[in-house]
């Protein structure tokens, strides 16, 4: 995308000229998208000048000497409720005189754009355009309470009398009593008629209407500090500050409009949020001695002690030694030593030798806390204290003459706190304004104008900043461009709800839910040595490894303990999410990479970046390798050892398969009880469901195919190639003898007619592959009972289900040569069966005499084959193999027979993808020795391995439960190759920096207003474009939902620090 990408598209700027001047008025809509009659807009005027009239006729009252001024107050406040309650009865009215069907009572962002039909002035649909009404009933009460109340100390607050004590001025009377009463006007149209949407917006919905009390809030505390002054007696304090305020309440409708005050929700937040830090204890703050475990020294010079050319955990370590031994000491310093020496220093103060005051409680209680829950804080605040204590040697000095020592700490916490946000602040600022220029794809056609604007008006600048970081809220850039706005108080975290709730959760969520718990631990010791430098409440971090990228954000920090939220944003790289993770790697590579040769104290060339590097952390991870498998799926050679490698693997897998059955039998007598009832049990259910027309597959069977010539007639008896002498067939050739129907003729043949085979030819191949469905009639015979040499061979027969492939019994000769007869006894061998009680001695020997065991694993490898490859004995292709290792191979008589018994098919599945890595491994580490090494690279894929597909349930749940591999095949269509895909669990080394705190809590500040008020959702717009600096995309995807996206976000994980 250009620079000049629109900040707001058509329809979005439409809006928003629409809304603002809601906004600023209050909430009456003079500007419609549709033409309205001219009574819409003369009854909102009237409504929003209902309150000064009311209070005019108490002020009128008051000024000819008629009432008392708090009579006159009771008597507009009385006339507001009235008037109040009458508009929201009237709305009531008119909702219940139109009929209309609610869907669902969601509130709609878009309503300016709905249109009404009006029919007349004081028509319904009018009353429920002006007067949208109250949700909840009790707010209906309520809020008209309010608006008397209101009106009624208002009119008190802006008496012509009152404010003439105050100025002695009739010029300021006349233009505090006409703006003050617009001010009022608009905090009663907001509470009472219709409430606007606030620029300051900090929850997506307002569910309780408590929008609608901001505006009146703040001009209650207003009137709070005048009642204050009427009833105080000889303050000069609150005098002045009465003068201050009456002016500043003129321009609450600039302040609201621009959203610098808070709404209530936030602002509850972040006062409980500055009591608990300043009133209760300061937020933590490192000391000098967490620098030196540090990559870059203040983020400018690169640390000498840091080790260089950091790439292996193991180098990393070696080398690290020497800074983690500093670290040990710094730890002990401060949980141990400094603790105890503060408290010994405090406890020697003279102000504590007096009669104790509230100051004094406060001030002492304060840092005596601060002292074990922000060791740090409290260090550096006593050490400032104490150094301006021995330079003011002036008693007389307010500092000395007015201040006990826990107010100074007070003070200097508070200092210390503010001059770091202005620090940051203006970091961000001066990086938004370089950038907008020097990076090219940043530069739109006002970029030279405001800039121009920026530099002429610095000290309006910088008295932005001040303002922002004194209130402790955010700097807001509009859309990200160097216009800044005060943004209002929030907390440090910026969302309102808690953390970890909410994610867009997919398939690459679990990467991070794996890896969580080991980041979490490698953190505890970073934070504990100080390696990430100012670990402060709000304090955000960036992770990288590869392609994930994990966002850090501290949220509480106290004695030996910390609080952090750690995001997960997505894998799939986006253009813009790959432009700013590009220069993240750089930014990382320079730090840590690329350091062997460079001089001692070298610059950060990425100094100015909000991202500075901080560490590199040990963490037990998935590494993520993909290679391209030309030249090995695509191998002739290769492809043509695939079948036998297959055959091999599934006669180990059906006899792993048996073995782990056979444990829960004790002896082959359970087997055999065993297998008698579940043969006798079949035979019942097949003479129950005689009469039921069986399955396609049980009806069908390729045997019949090859009797028909072409001299036959379809409606003859038998078939006339039928040869008339047949031999008895064996245990494993027992398989359903079914006459094939032609579809729509009269089945006339017996089922008692005697069959006989014909040798194989390719039209039977044919029509085998591409028969349509079949008649159901016939029904299938059962097998008899195999007949074993040897008793134990019971426990490791495969189930009975499993033989009834429709394959022909040259087919199963095929086979029987084709059979790995020397690997099928190495398997057998191997068994000890320790699960028996008693066994004999030769049991490995007896079971491989046994041949009618053999032929059942025959029959069994050849109806996998049947389903995975057909009857073909042709080398596969690539494309089929890619599509049988995924399980999408064409639809075909074997695999319909197959995917009927899913337990086998499953398992064919399994042996044919651990075929394919086994076709890999021999590609890329040479052929296999002996049986040995196969059986020892079977069970590493058992036990170490998932060989699956991405895409399965079963590949998250492997990496949740940490199997040490994974392997994935897949397939590029647009450049028509096949890679393979390899996660390897391991310790590795993840990247670390530290984030510009204003950066993030402006860019979030940004994206709040623009999404929750502007609704300037567009995906392509130019807040979320990619900026190499600001990292603008990847920090938008960090914010918590709906406005980000990030694929995890854990819950409040609590580390110990000790």
């Amino acid at each position: 995308m250009g620079p000049d990408v629109p900040l707001l598209n058509d329809y979005k700027q439409e809006f928003f000229l629409k809304r603002f001047p809601q906004t600023v008025l209050g909430g009456p809509r003079f500007k419609l998208g549709y033409c309205a009659p001219p009574y819409i807009y003369v009854n909102q005027i009237i409504l929003f000048l209902i309150p000064w009239v009311l209070g005019g006729v108490g002020t009128l009252l008051y000024q000819l000497g008629i009432m008392k001024d708090y009579y006159t107050a009771a008597l507009s406040g009385g006339l507001m409720f009235v008037t109040a309650l009458i508009l929201q009865m009237t709305n009531l009215y008119a909702k219940q005189k139109t009929v209309t069907v609610e869907r669902m009572q969601i509130q709609n962002t878009l309503t300016d754009e709905d249109e009404f039909e009006f029919s007349s002035c004081i028509g319904s649909e009018t009353v429920k355009f002006i007067i949208p009404g109250k949700k909840y009933i009790i707010n209906t009460v309520f809020h008209s309470l309010l608006a008397g109340v209101l009106c009624g100390l208002g009119t008190w607050y802006l008496l012509p009398n009152r404010i003439t004590l105050l100025y002695s001025n009739i010029g300021g009377t006349v233009m505090i009593f006409v703006f003050g009463w617009l001010t009022i006007c608009i905090g009663e149209y907001s509470l009472i008629i219709n409430t606007a949407t606030e620029t300051a917006t900090f929850q997506a919905l307002d569910t309780y209407e408590i929008t609608a009390l901001m505006r009146p809030f703040y001009i209650f505390v207003f009137i709070a500090v005048d009642l204050a002054h009427r009833f105080a007696v000889n303050a000069p304090i609150l005098e002045q500050t009465n003068q201050i305020l009456h002016i500043v309440f003129l321009f609450l409708p600039f302040l609201w409009a621009m959203g610098i005050l808070p709404p209530l929700d936030a602002l509850f937040l972040w006062g409980m949020e500055q009591l608990l830090a300043f009133g209760l204890g300061g937020s933590p703050m490192s000391s000098n001695t967490k620098e030196i475990q540090r990559v870059y020294l203040f983020g400018v010079f690169r640390n000498p002690y840091y080790p260089k050319d950091v790439r292996t955990v193991t180098v990393f370590m070696e080398k690290q030694r020497r800074l983690m031994k500093v670290g040990v000491v710094r730890r002990i310093l401060l949980t141990l030593v400094s603790p105890f020496a503060m408290i010994a220093f405090l406890a020697l103060d003279h102000s504590l030798q007096n009669l104790h005051s509230v100051s004094v409680c406060i001030g002492f209680t304060r840092i005596f806390r601060m002292v074990w829950q922000n060791t740090e804080n409290a260090l550096m605040d006593i050490v400032v204290v104490s150094v301006a204590q021995m330079l003011v040697f002036n008693p007389d000095l307010w500092w000395n003459r007015s201040l006990d020592t826990g107010i100074r700490l007070l003070l200097v916490g508070i200092l210390r706190d503010r001059l770091l946000q202005f620090v940051s602040k203006l970091q961000f600022a001066i990086a938004i304004l370089l950038t907008s220029w020097t990076e090219k794809k940043q530069r739109r056609k006002s970029t030279a104008t405001l800039i121009t604007l920026n530099v002429i008006f610095f000290p309006i600048l910088l008295t932005f900043i001040a303002i922002s970081a004194l209130l402790s809220s955010p700097l807001l850039p509009l859309f990200t461009l160097p216009v800044f706005l005060i943004g209002f108080p929030r907390p440090v975290r910026s969302w309102p709800g808690p953390v970890g709730t909410t994610a867009c959760v997919c398939s690459d969520t679990v990467y991070y839910q794996q890896m969580v718990p080991s980041l979490a631990v490698a953190l505890q010791s970073a934070l504990a040595a100080g390696s990430l430098g100012l670990s402060l409440p709000g304090s955000h971090y960036l992770c990288r490894f590869q392609d994930r990228l994990m966002w850090i954000l501290v949220l509480e920090k106290g004695f030996t303990y910390c609080g952090v939220n750690i995001k997960g944003l997505e894998l799939q790289e986006t253009s813009c999410h790959a432009a700013e993770a590009h220069r993240v790697d750089e930014i990382f590579e320079m730090a840590f990479e690329h350091q062997e040769h460079t001089k001692i104290l070298s610059p950060n060339h990425h100094f100015g970046h909000i991202l500075t590097p901080c560490t590199v952390l040990p963490v037990r991870l998935y590494s993520d390798a993909r290679n391209v498998l030309s030249g090995i799926i695509d191998s002739h050679e290769n492809l043509k050892h695939l079948k036998d490698d297959f055959i091999k693997v599934l006669v180990w897998m059906l006899v792993q398969y048996c073995y782990k059955k056979s444990k829960s039998w004790e002896s082959p007598g359970s087997a055999n009880k065993s297998k008698k009832g579940s043969f006798s049990e079949n035979q019942c259910k097949g003479a129950v469901e005689r009469s039921r027309p069986l399955r396609e597959e049980d009806s069908f069977s390729v045997d019949t195919i090859e009797d028909w010539t072409d001299d036959s007639d379809i409606f003859d008896l038998e078939p006339s190639g039928r040869m008339k002498d047949r031999k008895e067939p064996g245990p494993l050739e027992d398989v359903p003898k079914v006459h094939l129907s032609i579809p729509g003729s009269v089945e006339t043949q017996g089922q008692g007619v005697p069959q006989e085979m014909s040798p194989e030819d390719k039209l039977y191949r044919t029509v085998v592959l591409g028969l349509p469905a079949v008649d159901k009639g016939k029904q299938q015979e059962v097998l008899p009972r195999v007949e074993f040499s040897c008793s134990y061979s019971e426990l490791l027969s495969i189930p009975e289900e499993w033989r009834t492939a429709p394959v022909p019994p040259s087919k199963v000769n095929e086979m029987r040569q084709r059979f790995p007869e020397e690997w099928y006894h190495f398997i057998l061998s191997q068994l000890d069966f320790f699960h028996l009680k008693e066994k004999p001695y030769n049991l490995p020997e007896a079971l491989m005499k046994d041949k009618a065991l053999k032929d059942l694993y025959i029959h069994g490898v050849l109806s996998c084959c049947f389903g995975l490859f057909g009857l073909d004995n042709t080398v596969p292709a690539p494309s089929h193999v890619f599509r049988a290792y995924t399980g999408g191979i064409p639809w075909s008589v074997g695999l319909d027979w197959l995917t009927g018994k899913p337990e086998l098919f499953q398992l064919a599945l399994k042996a044919f993808r651990y075929t394919f890595k086994l076709m890999v491994d021999k590609a890329s580490l040479g052929p296999i020795e002996n049986f040995k090494e196969l059986v020892n690279y079977l069970e590493e894929y058992e036990n170490d391995w998932y060989i699956g597909l991405v895409s399965d349930l079963e590949w998250q749940q492997a990496v949740l439960q940490e199997k040490p591999y994974l392997f994935s095949l897949g397939h590029d269509p647009n450049m028509g190759i096949y890679t393979g895909r390899v996660l390897t669990l391991q310790e590795l080394l993840v990247q670390v920096g530290k984030l510009n705190d204003e950066a993030v809590r402006g860019q979030w500040a940004n994206l709040s207003w623009e999404l929750l008020y502007a609704t300037n959702d567009d995906e392509e717009r130019y807040s979320i474009q990619a900026h190499p600096v600001l990292l603008r995309n990847l920090t938008v995807q960090a914010a918590d939902p709906p406005l980000g996206y990030p694929v995890y976000s854990s819950e409040l994980l609590h580390l110990p620090l000790f």
